[in-house]
């Protein structure tokens, strides 16, 4: 085994990332050693980076959580050798009181890869091995699934925490990372979507699987309340019990789902933003509705992740791009265009 790897590091805010060359870690003390295959980029990278989210471990830091990797060396989970897996991004500690509440995603010793420790954007990484996914069969030459560690899975959770059913209008607010795969999610269990973006691109891209499209670059906010009650009606839906999933991470997108809540309505927050909005909370207790928030997935969601993907009902291919790893530092202020599954190319 080479005794180094190579990494992209985070040495300061705000200035790109650097190449450096590190001594190979070895597995042990529960972390397995994997080869990366690929890693995904998400806006929470972009966000260390250049937005002034400060990452828990302290620089220098390899960034990057959506990572998919081969198992060189493990330190109990030996089976796992040789094998291609998926690292959930948040990684629960397993043991303490909330994770045996099943609030794994909220454990307060959880660790998550480019945040707690070395992430992705590198060779190799050491990684806690004990929720490491094993990947069927059929997805074992898929590089894109880099993706379901975080933006495919924080997306599945909260469509399932939403409760939502055929009954349910599903408004998706941000058609982008995320919110491509909340939409699949709430159509594969039978709801009628609608998603909102400001990129008619986007719009486009997610037609397949939505009742319409509405630019809110183009529309007042009241214009696209009338447009989703219009869709209510044309769907035969009763005008309470929506659930609006907020995927833009920007303040204009949170303002937009806040002002879609109706009686029995579910807000579900997914995307982050730094910035301040004002919102009048009181239309929570007036509408008798609930706005929670979706912090990254638990673990057990996995396995049935991947098999949605490889039978087809999740697709990840229209919506990802795979680049080489050293394009890094120009995709990281590229903001547009389908998410980037970069794979090693040093």
């Amino acid at each position: 085994m080479d005794s180094q790897l190579t990494a992209w590091r985070m040495t300061e805010p705000a200035r790109p990332v650097e190449l450096e060359t590190l001594p190979m870690p070895r597995a042990g003390d529960g972390r397995a050693l994997l080869e990366v295959v690929s890693c995904g980029l998400c806006h929470t990278d972009v966000s260390f980076l250049y937005g002034g989210v400060r990452p828990r471990k302290p620089l220098p830091l390899t960034l990057g959580h959506e990572i998919l990797g081969v198992v060189l060396e493990a330190d109990r989970r030996t089976d796992l050798v040789g094998r291609r897996v998926v690292v959930p991004a948040v990684l629960p500690c397993g043991e303490c009181e909330l994770c045996r509440a099943g609030r794994g995603n909220i454990c307060r010793r959880q660790k998550m890869p480019g945040n707690d420790f070395d992430g992705g954007f590198a060779s190799h990484v050491l990684v806690p091995e004990r929720y490491l996914v094993p990947v069927p069969a059929a997805l074992a030459e898929n590089s894109a699934i880099a993706v379901v560690a975080d933006a495919v899975s924080t997306a599945y959770q909260a469509v399932e925490r939403a409760d939502v059913d055929p009954s349910r209008m599903v408004v998706v607010v941000g058609a982008g990372g995320v919110g491509t795969f909340a939409i699949q999610c709430a159509r594969r269990r039978g709801a009628t979507v609608v998603a909102i973006d400001i990129s008619p691109e986007r719009l486009e891209d997610v037609a397949a699987w939505t009742a319409g499209g509405l630019d809110a670059s183009e529309l007042t906010r009241r214009d696209i309340r009338s447009a989703v009650e219009e869709h209510e009606r044309d769907a035969g839906l009763a005008p309470h019990g929506r659930v609006v999933l907020e995927c833009s991470g920007s303040a204009a997108g949170q303002e937009t789902a806040f002002g879609l809540l109706t009686y029995d309505g579910t807000l579900m927050v997914v995307g982050y933003t730094r910035e301040k909005i004002p919102l009048r909370l009181s239309n929570l207790m007036a509408f008798d509705a609930r706005a929670v928030g979706n912090w990254g997935c638990l673990p057990e969601h996995y396995p049935r992740l991947l098999d949605l993907v490889a039978s087809g009902d999740l697709e990840l291919e229209p919506f990802v791009e795979e680049q080489p790893m050293s394009r890094l530092n120009e995709l990281m202020v590229r903001h547009d265009g389908r998410r980037p599954v970069l794979t090693p190319d040093f």
